[in-house]
């Protein structure tokens, strides 16, 4: 009985320690503070939206927005996630503290704050707030939160204690950062482009059902790739290669994108390679002809030098004679 008098003891005494640190630590500075600017969100149809990476306590962490709410409607559920966790070794875990904010744009003292500490792992490698914020108090008007239509996010993180360590740096770091071009998440590579596309062809994925993120990166990826096969010079692609664009397209347009600025360019270049293609066979052909005319008139000239050239030769007394 005494010994498990004393275990309670201990027990409630190594409770009361962790709560002192836990309570000294929230008023520390974070090792990492971010900014998350959310441009359009009013329009946001995507079931989740992700930050950038960034690194703190050796480890790529992100934030995840879920715009129509995580098990909960009608709000914003915020999350910080431990991004690539299924490449961290076995056991790893992250004693982190952090604080997720949702800036109000007009009034500081309006934003919406969630503080914690706990331990991120592989059963939880992401932590928030599922009713972080209502989308009626988001969208009010003049209510601060949207600006401009952009929605400000702000995470403050600091890893406490590491176990499991990656060695991730900011410098070192092969995770390549995605982003988020009219909802659809990219490589910073790709974003300059398909913004540009966007720019152009406004309604250019207006049709474009799928949510799913993944399937979407997917489908950009692959116009992208065939805009870059219309890129090439005529004369490298083959007109199985012109074939293959209008497969393309068809199966872009099946998909709902709406692709016919984009036919009338392959039109274009069809048709132009045809014409070139012709024209050059036509020049080929007489440029043929005129060779052999020419090496004709080679011939005869030779022939006519040997003449001039046995005239030129004096007459034998018995050519005179």
């Amino acid at each position: 009985m005494k010994q498990g008098r004393e275990g309670r003891e201990d027990g409630k005494v190594l409770k009361s320690v962790q709560r002192k640190l836990h309570k000294d630590s929230m008023g520390k500075q974070y090792e990492k503070r971010i900014t998350w600017v959310i441009k359009n969100f009013s329009s946001l149809q995507t079931e989740k939206i992700y930050s950038d990476y960034f690194v703190v306590g050796g480890c790529k962490w992100r934030l995840t927005a879920y715009p129509k709410g995580y098990k909960v409607d009608n709000c914003l559920s915020l999350f910080l996630e431990v991004a690539h966790h299924g490449s961290l070794p076995s056991g790893w875990r992250r004693h982190t503290r952090y604080l997720l904010t949702i800036v109000n744009q007009h009034s500081a003292k309006n934003s919406k704050r969630h503080e914690s500490q706990q331990w991120f792992d592989k059963k939880w490698p992401s932590r928030g707030r599922h009713s972080r914020c209502s989308l009626d108090e988001l969208h009010a008007a003049d209510g601060g939160f949207l600006v401009n239509g952009e929605l400000k996010i702000v995470a403050e993180v600091d890893v406490v204690e590491v176990i499991g360590k990656l060695d991730v740096t900011e410098d070192s770091s092969t995770i390549t950062e995605a982003m988020d071009v009219n909802e659809f998440q990219l490589l910073p590579s790709q974003g300059k482009s398909v913004r540009l596309v966007f720019k152009r062809h406004p309604e250019i994925a207006s049709g474009f059902l799928p949510k799913n993120p993944v399937l979407r990166t997917g489908y950009m990826s692959f116009l992208l790739s065939l805009i870059g096969t219309m890129c090439q010079a005529p004369h490298e692609l083959s007109k199985d290669d012109i074939s293959s664009v209008y497969g393309a397209l068809e199966f872009m347009t099946e998909a709902g994108f709406n692709l016919d600025w984009l036919e009338e360019k392959v039109d274009e270049l069809s048709e132009n390679k045809e014409i070139g293609e012709t024209r050059l066979q036509a020049m080929e052909e007489e440029l043929k002809g005129l060779k052999l005319r020419c090496s004709d008139m080679e011939a005869l000239v030779e022939m006519e030098k040997a003449r001039v050239s046995s005239a030129k030769s004096p007459l034998t007394f018995d050519d005179v004679v």
